[in-house]
């Protein structure tokens, strides 16, 4: 839900202030932390309980300012046209995941004895979404096998490179690369191994053309099974785009290193499929708390 003025204008060259509402409680901290680590210089920003960002809409550049609090989240945007400013907030929303309802989840989790400490420490923990789901996709593809700091210089230069000058709030510069850009690019050019390079090509390709849907409204099998279809593409990346971008929650990334140290963290390492399944239908809940994990002292 949104509050706030509501403007018939055809452009906003002030920018819109509105409350997004959601069900308490919000780990607001552990939001700002994950969108923190994973920043890209240009397009984003995070600085104490702020994240700021550029995003291409479908009437044009945009970009906005939240302030997220774990009683409340406000919102400055910026649009072009006025059409597109609830798209901009439901994509703040999306990013945020405040449509969850973490009673419910975290009363299921929470009866789980492996993963209650976490639940009782972070109330209101939520999956991160994304502002737009090519870039979640771009951002698996680039981040394969290196580290989250290693993804994030890649990713700069990619913006740096491919990206549409733009100035937004906080002082970014940029929008994010889009699949028309991306998909007739030179991987010979491309800030990563020349393999990954074919492999981000074929996914601009196969999303400029239609063929590739990512956003919460695509059928999830279907978009799983043309990725997987895609070269460079494996079950790994096909899962992170679908936690991110499709808003899928229940997936859970057994093979991911992080997951695997996290699972030894909470001493369930060796117990066996059964206490995963036991998260469903809220596994990508479980994920992040068992991402969380690795923050943790051990107990």
């Amino acid at each position: 839900m949104l509050t706030g003025p509501v403007l018939a204008t055809p452009t906003l060259p002030e920018p819109v202030t509105a409350t997004l509402q959601f069900r308490p409680p919000l780990d607001a901290r552990s939001l700002l932390d994950f969108l923190r680590l994973r920043t890209v210089m240009g397009i984003e920003r995070v600085r104490d309980d702020i994240y700021a960002r550029t995003l291409r809409l479908p009437h044009g550049p945009a970009s906005f300012r939240l302030q997220v609090r774990p009683e409340r989240v406000e919102a400055r945007v910026w649009v072009t046209d006025a059409a597109d400013l609830g798209t901009a907030v439901e994509r703040c929303r999306h990013l945020l995941d405040l449509d969850a309802d973490p009673t419910e989840i975290d009363g299921h989790l929470g009866n789980d004895p492996h993963l209650a400490h976490s639940v009782a420490a972070h109330p209101g923990l939520r999956v991160p979404g994304h502002v737009d789901g090519f870039e979640v996709a771009v951002r698996a593809v680039v981040g394969q096998q290196i580290s989250v700091a290693g993804a994030r210089t890649a990713l700069g230069r990619l913006v740096a490179e491919y990206g549409e000058p733009h100035h937004g709030s906080e002082g970014l510069t940029h929008l994010f690369p889009g699949a028309d850009r991306l998909s007739t690019a030179d991987p010979e050019r491309l800030p990563m191994p020349r393999s990954r390079g074919r492999a981000l090509i074929a996914l601009a390709g196969a999303v400029q053309s239609a063929e590739l849907a990512l956003d919460r409204s695509a059928d999830r099998t279907q978009a799983r099974r043309t990725l997987l279809a895609l070269p460079g593409i494996g079950p790994w990346t096909a899962d992170y785009i679908a936690l991110r971008a499709l808003g899928d929650p229940d997936v859970f990334m057994g093979t991911d290193l992080g997951v695997r140290q996290g699972l030894a963290r909470l001493g369930i390492a060796d117990a066996g499929p059964d206490v995963v399944r036991a998260w469903a239908p809220w596994r990508s809940y479980a994920l992040m708390h068992v991402w969380k994990s690795l923050d943790e002292e051990p107990r």
